[in-house]
């Protein structure tokens, strides 16, 4: 009987207290300052380098460079930058590696999807990806 009288009264004393659900999507979490997400892309940045591919612990970036077309221009310009999010871990090596910063993370998580495929990120998509870019990133 004192059980049940304990159980009772911790459940009444926890029905007065404020809820802590959030409203998602409606109400946005709040996020630390140093949340890890998403990678955005900075094409125009990248000097095809190839760091972030050797140092990705995953191997789910793959990058490729072709020669710059203008003779009197030395080096590569991107070709094509993929990211595969089904093993991608947001470890942010790829960023601070980037001599450039052409890779930076971004506080956007929402990857779900019904389609594995659809976590295939091309160059496109990562260079469009500047939605919920964190503070010190924003220009």
């Amino acid at each position: 009987m004192r059980g049940l009288a304990k159980g009772l009264a911790y459940t009444l004393k926890n029905m007065t207290k404020e809820k802590v659900t959030y409203q998602y999507p409606d109400q946005p979490l709040a996020l630390p300052d140093r949340f890890r997400g998403i990678q955005k892309f900075y094409p125009e940045k990248c000097i095809v380098c190839n760091q972030c591919v050797a140092i990705c612990p995953t191997d789910c970036i793959s990058l490729t460079g072709i020669k710059h077309p203008d003779p009197n221009k030395k080096g590569k310009i991107i070709d094509t930058y993929d990211i595969n999010f089904e093993i991608c871990i947001l470890c942010d090596l790829c960023t601070e590696v980037c001599p450039t910063e052409a890779i930076i993370m971004t506080n956007n998580f929402e990857l779900a999807t019904y389609s594995r495929d659809d976590l295939f990120k091309n160059l496109e998509w990562l260079d469009e990806n500047d939605t919920n870019l964190r503070k010190e990133n924003k220009v």
